[in-house]
């Protein structure tokens, strides 16, 4: 077995069980793209072992740190079980949930989503793809599912020296699925859609906004970003008398229509912009429209802490614009994605943006990740989606 040793000093991460390995942490010892490593401290003590990433800045991520434990096919096949148990004590109200959340999971790089009997599964660096048909196996004999589609269309896989790749790893059959969340019928496109096929990380968020839609008696509904109309089914569950869903993607516009109609609501409830949502959003306060409710959704705007600034303005500059379109009394649901901006961090953007709007708002609830996304005491790192419910005073 090759051996990374690491420089005096650089061992405290792992053994603090975070699983990352810097290139910069490194000593001496190199191995084959996803070739397992025996990480050692600089005196030779072992922490872990990893799989190695000669082209990515995280050299090595930690599979296991117990020395006595093999890192072979039985070992992926125990923790795919392992992720799975999980998701199954958590009681999820759909058909379609994360399997395996990464490093959340002790599995770096590897993220799985099922969608009723299909799995759809993202390799995300060297260590995942060298044991990708062994972890293949693992979930299908783990889940009992026929179908596991690979969706490794990654820009970071270019960092670890890998093609993105996509299509059928085992069966085959249609990739427009249908899916069950909280009583709502939703088709999901695991070959084009985003991530794996939709956002499951924000399952449990849209059934707080039904919630507070209805709580609120919010009539007027303004779903920004709105993709395919997770948000905006929510809304007209909750009541609302009228839903605007603004995306630049017309295929996604469609298909948010097209849920409107498959879950029996009034289409005459329901518009839709194709539109860029800062420009869309200047012209409705031009035009002084006002919105009972309003959910800022974006994609990611920072890749990493380094791009934390140049997102946090552009955080800020929609948050300032939504409090503005409020009606007094008006709910905002607002979220970031960006691993790089934290809670704190997004508490304090928002709160600017209101002091720049002339808004006060009550925070009434804190959002994250749906639980099946989980995170770990020891990799803060996972930690990425973070949300505010604010009710605008009047």
């Amino acid at each position: 077995m090759k051996a990374i040793r690491l420089r005096e000093g650089k061992e405290r991460s792992l053994q603090r069980r975070h699983p990352w390995v810097f290139e910069g942490s490194i000593a001496k010892g190199r191995a084959d793209p996803g070739e397992t490593v025996r990480v050692e401290a600089h005196d030779g003590r072992f922490l872990a072992w990893g799989a190695y990433s000669p082209q990515s800045s995280i050299r090595v991520r930690a599979w296991s740190f117990i020395e006595s434990e093999r890192i072979d096919a039985a070992f992926f096949a125990r923790r795919v079980r392992q992720a799975v148990a999980l998701r199954a004590r958590l009681a999820v109200d759909s058909d379609a949930m994360r399997l395996v959340h990464g490093e959340a999971d002790g599995l770096p790089g590897l993220v799985v989503d099922r969608y009723g009997d299909t799995l759809v599964a993202q390799f995300g660096f060297a260590g995942a793809e060298r044991w990708k048909d062994a972890i293949a196996d693992a979930l299908l004999a783990a889940t009992g599912c026929p179908r596991l589609y690979e969706r490794s269309d990654l820009n970071v896989r270019k960092l670890e020296g890998l093609s993105e790749l996509q299509g059928w790893l085992r069966g085959d059959g249609a990739t427009l699925l249908p899916i069950r969340e909280h009583g709502w019928a939703l088709q999901v496109d695991i070959a084009q859609g985003h991530k794996t096929g939709t956002y499951l990380d924000q399952r449990d968020n849209r059934q707080h906004f039904a919630q507070a839609v209805r709580r609120f008696g919010c009539a007027e509904v303004l779903n920004c970003y709105s993709y395919t109309g997770g948000f905006t089914l929510a809304a007209l569950a909750g009541g609302a008398a009228r839903v605007t869903s603004v995306d630049s993607s017309a295929p996604a516009l469609e298909r948010s229509r097209e849920h409107v109609q498959l879950n029996g609501f009034d289409a005459a409830r329901h518009d839709t912009a194709d539109a860029d949502v800062n420009a869309y959003l200047r012209a409705a306060l031009e035009q002084g429209r006002l919105f009972d409710a309003i959910v800022l959704d974006p994609p990611k705007f920072a890749h990493s802490a380094a791009q934390a600034e140049r997102a946090a303005r552009a955080y800020k500059d929609i948050n300032r614009l939504g409090l503005m379109l409020l009606k007094p009394g008006g709910l905002l649901f607002t979220f970031s994605c960006s691993g790089g901006i934290g809670p704190e961090l997004f508490h304090k953007i928002v709160a600017g943006a209101g002091i720049d709007a002339s808004v006060d708002a009550a925070i009434i609830g804190r959002m994250a990740a749906a639980p099946d996304h989980p995170t770990t005491l020891q990799f803060p790192e996972g930690d990425y989606l973070t949300g505010l419910a604010l009710l605008a005073r009047g």
